[in-house]
């Protein structure tokens, strides 16, 4: 698969000193891994963020620090909860010569026949599966082929899923993605039905008065 280049570069600030890294257009990330000791970086905030928000799906890293090659996985992104900004990234260091276990999204393409000319309803399941491969072998989504869904009923479960021979599926094959289902048709045009007697509300904590009924 194709890489996404980034550069960073070894940081000394600590968590006290993040808040003026941050300000100076630094941001702050760590990179580590099964066999790593995990390192301290920082990078340019403006062009680290543009990369990282135009990733889509999993995507391998190649991480140029000083100089040295890192080839590693966006495992953690951090964000700011009011105003979106990333805060912090975390890189996962692989080894390209030993299979990773990761998840990958699923992408709904095409149009199902079943909706579009039979009215159906369409049910999504999984939104991702876990794989294993080589990092090199890794992509970064698996195309869910909607037009196959000719008739109410029909389903695409993980079994089906056109996946590349160097992958290995690790979620159940049966696990569904997809399915086209009935829609209701009945209205609700009938009155609402009239309480025979007053439903009595207990709050949380209190206990029932002896003698009411109703």
């Amino acid at each position: 698969m194709n890489t996404i280049p980034m550069t960073a570069e070894h940081r000394t600030a600590v968590r006290r000193g993040l808040g003026a890294l941050r300000r100076s257009g630094k941001l702050p990330a760590v990179l580590y891994g099964a066999d790593k000791t995990p390192v301290t970086l920082q990078l340019n905030s403006r062009e680290a963020s543009r990369t990282l928000n135009r990733i889509v799906g999993t995507a391998l890293i190649d991480l140029d620090v000083h100089g040295e090659n890192h080839k590693a996985l966006v495992r953690e992104i951090q964000r700011n909860f009011v105003t979106d900004e990333i805060l912090h990234v975390d890189f996962y260091e692989v080894a390209m010569d030993r299979a990773m276990r990761v998840y990958i999204p699923l992408r709904q393409v095409g149009v199902a026949p079943a909706v579009t000319l039979l009215g159906g309803i369409l049910v999504r399941g999984l939104a991702d599966i876990e794989i294993e491969c080589l990092p090199g072998d890794l992509v970064s989504g698996i195309e869910v082929d909607l037009t196959v869904l000719k008739a109410i009923g029909d389903s695409i479960h993980v079994s089906d899923l056109l996946v590349p021979s160097t992958i290995k599926v690790l979620t159940h094959g049966d696990e569904q993605v997809s399915r086209v289902t009935y829609a209701s048709t009945e209205e609700l045009t009938a009155e609402k039905p009239e309480v025979a007697a007053e439903v009595e509300v207990v709050e949380k904590g209190k206990k029932e008065e002896e003698g009411e009924e109703e």
